[in-house]
């Protein structure tokens, strides 16, 4: 089965950037939910460096199934999160789905 990515991208409010970072981070409300699923492996979250105001986080799961999975069992603590977030940031936009190329 091939490993399963997707990536974020996010515009964050000056005023809410330590707090993005809180929750987006290693330790934050989304890691913590995410590692309950077996299927987690890791979240990166990444700073721009010419515009220190945008972030991607990169989220890696053993397969798109794992992903699902997750979803399906955890979909109201997710909705919840994501709604304790969205003052944070001006704009978030997906950038894709991605799986391993590896054959």
């Amino acid at each position: 089965m091939k490993e399963y990515t997707y990536i974020w991208q996010f515009k964050v409010r000056a005023d809410c950037q330590a707090q993005f970072e809180r929750h987006y981070g290693a330790d934050g409300l989304w890691v913590t939910l995410f590692r309950q699923s077996p299927g987690y492996i890791e979240t990166l979250l990444l700073q721009d460096q010419s515009d220190r105001l945008r972030y991607l986080t990169i989220d890696r799961w053993q397969s798109a199934d794992a992903y699902r999975a997750f979803r399906s069992q955890f979909s109201g603590e997710y909705e919840a999160i994501d709604q304790q977030c969205q003052g944070l940031t001006e704009s978030e936009k997906p950038l894709g789905d991605y799986v391993s190329a590896e054959t």
